[in-house]
């Protein structure tokens, strides 16, 4: 065993015999290691590990999980135990009570793809649909909520607010800690922690390339509106949690999000544009229309509409979007198994494609 995970399973589950470890799949962030932890008593655990001693990701996760869960009708896992501050900080969940959306879309026809991805949309205005003061990076938990949900607190209650969850109106629900900023050094931020988080640096011009797009355009930017956003909607990072009773869909499964440390306060159009990537694109190809339109119909069903000013910056978020290739172009290496210089090249001709478009 690795001795980072030795001795954040020691700190974490002191008490509780351990029977294994299972490997939970590939990460393309190598300043974490997850697995699964088997106990000798039947249970089981998730066990995510900042290998880099920096425990602002484990911060981050934890107060978001915490928050969500207690504020947001989105399904997460349980947080049973976290440290930032350890040697080997660490956050452990209870497994996410669902399926997994990656395997469900492996599996799914047509039809059933699009109607699944339409549920993600929905989820993600869900998500979104409290607004913030300001925007910024999350930093820990802390007093901040959404203005909708101080509006409610401060009414003494919840009633007929269709994004409320069971606990929107507890006082003693948790908020987060955000650094306040405007969205663009926001944005700024995130891409500079791609960049740290990125495997290859072959391609560092590109990063300098899209913070020069960002800043050109920060007027633009500075204008969206501030909400809570996910930050990786992969198709490994959500699930399929069964309808609670009441919930008035008709028993269809709702869609639950995994692994926070992205979170951020920012433009929902960055999320809602990432995601649809992330769920239905390619290296340099975009997927079907009705896949990736469904992600937006969805969302669309659920908001009302699209984000504040969606068409204006979609094209700046499909800019940044590149970075997700260039910073990785090891892993896409071994995922395609095309010769890198040909990898290169197609992505070099995508970004300036992108920046043309702006």
């Amino acid at each position: 065993m690795d001795p980072s995970l030795e001795t954040a399973l020691a700190d974490a589950f002191p008490d509780r015999p351990v029977e294994g470890l299972v490997d939970v799949g590939p990460s393309w962030n190598g300043g974490n290691e997850t697995v699964g932890v088997d106990f000798a008593d039947g249970g089981r655990a998730y066990l995510k590990v900042a290998l880099d001693a920096n425990g602002s990701r484990i911060a981050r996760e934890r107060a978001v999980l915490e928050y969500v869960s207690a504020r947001r009708p989105v399904p997460v896992p349980a947080v049973v135990a976290a440290d930032p501050d350890a040697e080997r900080p660490y956050l452990a969940t209870a497994p996410a009570s669902g399926r997994d959306l990656h395997a469900v879309l492996e599996g799914a026809d047509a039809d059933r793809r699009e109607a699944l991805l339409r549920r993600v949309g929905g989820a993600l205005a869900t998500l979104h649909a409290v607004r913030f003061a300001s925007h910024g990076e999350i930093v820990g938990r802390g007093e901040t909520v959404g203005i909708g949900e101080a509006k409610r607190e401060a009414a003494g209650g919840r009633d007929g607010d269709p994004v409320a969850s069971d606990r929107a109106g507890d006082p003693d629900a948790p908020g987060l800690e955000i650094a306040a900023a405007s969205w663009t050094d926001t944005l700024r931020s995130t891409i500079e922690r791609t960049r740290e988080i990125g495997t290859t640096d072959r391609l560092a011009r590109h990063f300098d390339a899209v913070i020069d797009c960002v800043e050109s355009n920060r007027e633009r930017l500075d204008r969206a509106p501030a909400a809570l956003l996910h930050g990786d909607v992969a198709p490994p990072n959500a699930f399929l949690a069964a309808e609670r009773a009441g919930d008035g869909n008709g028993g269809d499964p709702r869609v639950g999000f995994l692994d926070w440390e992205l979170a951020h306060v920012g433009d929902p159009a960055r999320d809602l544009v990432r995601a649809r990537d992330q769920l239905c694109n390619g290296f340099d190809y975009e997927g079907p229309d009705r896949f990736g339109e469904a992600v937006y119909e969805g969302y669309c069903d659920r908001a009302g509409g699209l984000p504040e000013g969606f068409a204006t910056r979609r094209p700046i978020y499909r800019v940044v979007r590149v970075l997700g290739r260039s910073g990785f172009l090891d892993q896409w290496v071994t995922y395609l198994d095309e010769p890198m210089d040909d990898l290169v090249e197609r992505i070099d001709a995508e970004l300036d494609a992108r920046l043309a478009a702006v």
